[in-house]
């Protein structure tokens, strides 16, 4: 039995629409927990965004130069 897993932006502070400056996985690639999948940037920090599941990637909903808050869809595994 499959399923999938939804990773999403976790809680970064009081920010929003912050920009994805690079995306690090790309669809079947195998993450591990923590691994680092984006990076967000903004005006004082660039942010790592970690993975809070292990497993392959089955599609990433998101790509440089998109805006991204809490709660944004990054990929499924």
């Amino acid at each position: 039995m499959s399923f999938l897993i939804e990773l999403k932006i976790p809680d970064i502070g009081n920010f929003s629409d912050v920009d994805v400056t690079e995306v690090m996985i790309h669809p079947g690639d195998v993450v591990e927990l923590e691994q680092t999948l984006l990076v967000l940037e903004t005006d004082k920090a660039s942010i790592d965004v970690p993975a809070t599941a292990a497993g392959t990637i089955q599609t990433v909903h998101i790509k440089a130069g998109d805006k991204a808050s809490e709660g944004t869809l990054i990929a499924t595994l």
